[in-house]
């Protein structure tokens, strides 16, 4: 089933034992297209500080209660490494977090999580699991992430604001379309699928959506998603109505539409 980012907003984040505070924004990783990380602000439990939630970590939510489970607790994030959520998030960054919370690295495998397509599957241990605090660590795990944040040093951060993202230009081969007005999350496995695209300021009143495959090219700096669509093509593309819930009859729909194959085909 696909969510967008503005229907999760405001979720509970609830420990195993009490609520960590509620979900204001997200991270996803701009080369796989996924969310990585949940943006919460603890409000004044920890003296409004915002942390970062793995998907990981999730367990079963309750999306009648608007509320996510995870496997850690309170001490746990309030002692995990704070990270400046104002700023872009590094790789050093993640491999302290991850490192911290005793998950393995989602990078570097063939799937969107590892090897695998969901983030519970990288989970350590069975169900229940409660991460290795950083005491409990051996010498040679804390020097592996040292090593490994050392080794990422120089790179590139991948890691943007969902919330950043709303309102980017969308420009066809031939012109401009509209701009991102949100975007529609796979709830399995985080993975964004679609971007929603208001072309109101070209053609009044119609919104579609448009996948990530589908992108040629994104200016960070300009605000601009450059897409590999002519503007009549979208015209004629199946509108998008967030009013009711996108079935797979609708998505092959749109993918037919534009002549491209559906994510599904590929196990992705």
């Amino acid at each position: 089933m696909l969510r967008t980012m503005n229907d999760l907003e405001d979720y509970a984040i609830r420990a195993t034992d009490g609520t960590i505070g509620h979900v204001k924004d997200f991270y996803f990783d701009d080369e796989m297209w996924v969310i990585r990380y949940l943006v919460v602000d603890t409000g004044t439990w920890l003296l409004d500080r915002r942390v970062l939630i793995s998907p990981i970590a999730i367990d079963h939510p309750n999306w009648t209660e608007k509320i996510l489970p995870v496997s850690i607790t309170k001490e746990q994030v309030k002692n995990s490494p704070e990270i400046d959520t104002q700023k872009p998030v590094s790789r050093q960054h993640e491999i302290r977090y991850l490192g911290y919370y005793g998950y393995p690295y989602y990078w570097g495998g063939a799937g969107l999580w590892g090897g695998g397509l969901y983030p519970n599957i990288m989970m350590p241990g069975d169900v229940g699991f409660a991460s290795t605090p950083p005491a409990a660590q051996s010498e040679v795990q804390k020097a592996y992430v040292r090593a490994e944040a050392a080794r990422h040093e120089n790179e590139d951060p991948h890691l943007r604001s969902c919330k950043a993202v709303e309102g980017y230009h969308i420009q066809a081969t031939d012109g401009d379309i509209g701009h991102v007005q949100g975007l529609l999350v796979e709830e399995e496995t985080w993975a964004i699928r679609y971007l929603i695209v208001d072309t109101s300021n070209w053609w009044l009143g119609h919104k579609v959506l448009i996948a990530p495959q589908w992108i040629q090219d994104v200016s960070w700096s300009d605000a601009t998603v450059s897409v590999n669509l002519t503007r009549q093509a979208v015209k004629d593309a199946p509108p998008y109505d967030s009013a009711a819930q996108l079935d797979r009859k609708q998505e092959t729909g749109i993918h037919e539409h534009y002549g491209r194959p559906g994510y599904w085909a590929d196990g992705e």
